[in-house]
């Protein structure tokens, strides 16, 4: 493993998902999933979104719709915060749902809708 690349990933990682939710993940790993943490934090948050050529915003925009298209709708709505996090609009995410449901299917965007609807109402309740 590359150390530094883990230390940047991780560091990435905590700021897009929340320090809690990667906190957690890596204290529940244990010795059969815990390579795949570090894999996962080293690889995909260190080494792909370590890649500056992509601001963060524009990662999370694509991140949406690949995640949709692939309808791991858990790993979705983790990114649609994530991409809150990240500065993405309300108007930007509604344009990226017509996009999912235009080119990944309505019972995709409709999911996502869904989620996106549930996910504002508990960010206005705490607002």
């Amino acid at each position: 493993m590359d150390k530094d690349r883990f230390e940047s990933g991780l560091a990435k990682r905590k700021s897009v998902l929340g320090a809690a939710y990667v906190e957690k993940a890596l204290e529940q790993a244990d010795d059969f999933s815990r390579p795949f943490q570090e894999m996962m934090t080293e690889f995909c948050w260190g080494f792909g979104w370590g890649d500056e050529t992509l601001d963060p915003k524009t990662r999370s925009m694509l991140n949406l719709t690949m995640i949709a298209a692939l309808n791991r709708m858990h790993e979705w709505e983790l990114h649609l915060r994530g991409a809150i996090t990240n500065g993405v609009t309300r108007n930007e995410l509604r344009a990226i749902l017509h996009q999912i449901a235009i080119y990944a299917g309505v019972p995709a965007g409709v999911e996502c809708f869904r989620i996106a609807k549930r996910v504002f109402a508990e960010l206005d309740a705490v607002s």
